[in-house]
């Protein structure tokens, strides 16, 4: 694609702020939060940082360009860029779309909220006692009680985040499957979760939520003493993220299914 000017996301360590200013010389480079007129948004940081970022800007329907300078940065391209390449970068990286999900939830004093997550969606229990919870995909149950420390409902995008590390299955891009995987089932204890097609709806129903209070989390939206989640694919929203060609997303999720650390 054709860049002539990159707007980007104000990073917070001084050593991302030297690294734009540098930028400024050699590129048209702006402010996003002065100037939405751009062609790309640049967010320098790890997966965090982008996925403030994609909530916060997704609206202008531009597509993102990360560079690493956290931990992880599984969303992101590295950070050991020379500067002189960084245009040729973006103008030659591959796009990948993905859709959030839509959080629809309810809680004890009727109150409802709505939240996208780009990541997943999930709900724990908020006290010693374990959450008790009723699972319904397109209004048929599935499971009549679930005892858990919680269950969570992840995109691909989000497959190698909080849902690998509680045990689900990594899922590659353009899959159009969500993962349901439970957070420390006790009964049944082996339930390991289930792979549903992107445009199914599912239901958490709280039992005992009065008894046993239950948090909802859509990415860093937090809802609390909730009696039901409803979540869903939001498919008319498409948020468009740039990997450099030689490390696309869809190969580091590849990697991911065949790592042995």
């Amino acid at each position: 694609m054709n860049v002539a000017k990159i707007g980007y996301v104000k990073p917070l360590k001084q050593k991302n702020i030297d690294f734009i200013e540098a930028l400024k010389a050699k590129h048209n480079v702006v402010d996003i939060a002065q100037d939405q007129n751009v062609d790309v948004i640049l967010v320098i940081g790890g997966d965090g940082t982008l996925l403030h970022a994609l909530h916060y800007w997704m609206h202008l329907n531009k597509p993102f360009y990360g560079i690493n300078a956290g931990s992880i940065g599984f969303l992101m391209n590295n950070f050991d860029i020379k500067q002189d390449d960084l245009l040729f970068n973006i103008q030659n990286s591959k796009i990948s779309v993905i859709h959030p999900l839509e959080a629809s939830v309810v809680d004890i004093e009727g109150r409802q909220y709505k939240a996208l997550a780009i990541n997943e969606v999930s709900i724990f229990r908020r006290t010693n006692q374990s959450a008790k919870f009723k699972i319904k995909v397109n209004d048929i149950e599935q499971m009549s009680e679930l005892v858990a420390d919680g269950a969570l409902v992840c995109t691909p995008a989000g497959s190698t985040a909080y849902n690998l590390s509680a045990g689900g299955p990594v899922l590659p891009i353009g899959s159009n499957i969500l993962a349901l995987t439970p957070i420390c089932p006790f009964r049944p204890r082996r339930w390991q979760g289930a792979l549903l097609k992107h445009y199914s709806t599912i239901k958490f129903d709280i039992i005992e939520p009065t008894y046993r209070p239950v948090s909802a989390v859509a990415d860093f939206h937090e809802f609390y003493d909730v009696v039901s989640v409803e979540i869903k694919e939001q498919s008319n929203v498409s948020i468009s993220i740039m990997f450099n060609q030689t490390h696309s997303l869809e190969s580091r999720i590849m990697k991911e299914q065949f790592r042995s650390d």
